[in-house]
């Protein structure tokens, strides 16, 4: 194999993804939060429908949204870096419309990365329609 063809494949795999949120960031797991694709710099995580992700009026929760998005961009930023030590500098969603009441899917682009990285994020429900929030995020990549 190329080293060409090795620059875009991805760190680690979408089930080596989802075993280090497990271990490491136990919320995701309350949450349902599951990685389904993961790629170089990409990501498609995918938040499930449950009761307990809506507020009053049934719809999802912005801090689920938030939660999901972050998560979205930290997978990206694995498959890209490995480095699973990267945290989150900033955050900044908009919220376009309401989040009807079911699973919601989120993909990751990362821009750039260096000693930061930054990326955006959309959320979609996961039956398709459109776009229910943006994001955008900065996140530093500190030295294992």
């Amino acid at each position: 194999m190329s080293s060409d063809s090795q620059d875009h494949v991805p760190r680690l795999s979408v089930q080596q993804c989802n075993e280090l949120l497990q271990s490491q960031h136990p919320f995701a797991s309350i949450l349902g939060i599951q990685v389904v694709e993961i790629g170089m710099g990409t990501s498609a995580v995918l938040l499930p429908d449950r009761a307990a992700h809506q507020r009053h009026g049934g719809i999802i929760a912005g801090p689920m949204l938030m939660g999901l998005a972050d998560v979205a961009l930290y997978a990206a930023i694995l498959g890209a870096t490995g480095n699973s030590h990267a945290v989150t500098a900033s955050l900044s969603i908009n919220f376009l419309r309401k989040t009807p009441p079911g699973g919601v899917v989120a993909k990751a682009n990362i821009l750039k990365t260096g000693r930061m990285a930054a990326g955006e994020v959309l959320l979609t429900p996961a039956v398709g329609g459109e776009p229910v929030a943006q994001a955008i995020s900065t996140w530093a990549l500190p030295r294992n």
